[in-house]
């Protein structure tokens, strides 16, 4: 994908506010490529911040990548692993039942 993608998904992706979710597909469709769901999630999952290949903070803040979900509903990767995404999720006042959003918004 051009980098001109990833800066619109990192865009997309940092305005989504605590409490609230999207889908990769939603957030490929916001950038421009409603197919390029996998391409959201690959440049997602490389926004770990504690790696030396960060991708730019946003706004000077990270990109809130735990806000990013699968279609149905399921919590879907995270590079600190799925549980460590499903815990920031329920911090953030989310319903997880069976590791699905149960109140997406």
């Amino acid at each position: 994908m051009p980098k001109s993608f990833t800066i619109k998904v990192l865009n997309i992706v940092s305005k989504i506010p605590p409490g609230k979710t999207a889908t990769y597909a939603e957030v490929a469709k916001k950038a421009g490529s409603p197919r390029a769901y996998r391409a959201v999630g690959n440049i997602l999952n490389r926004n770990f911040r504690e790696s030396r290949w960060q991708l730019p903070i946003i706004k000077g803040k990270p990109v809130p990548c735990h806000r990013v979900i699968k279609s149905d509903g399921s919590i879907g990767g995270y590079a600190k692993g799925s549980l460590a995404k499903e815990k920031i999720l329920l911090d953030e006042g989310l319903k997880i039942e069976k590791h699905k959003i149960i109140n997406s918004t």
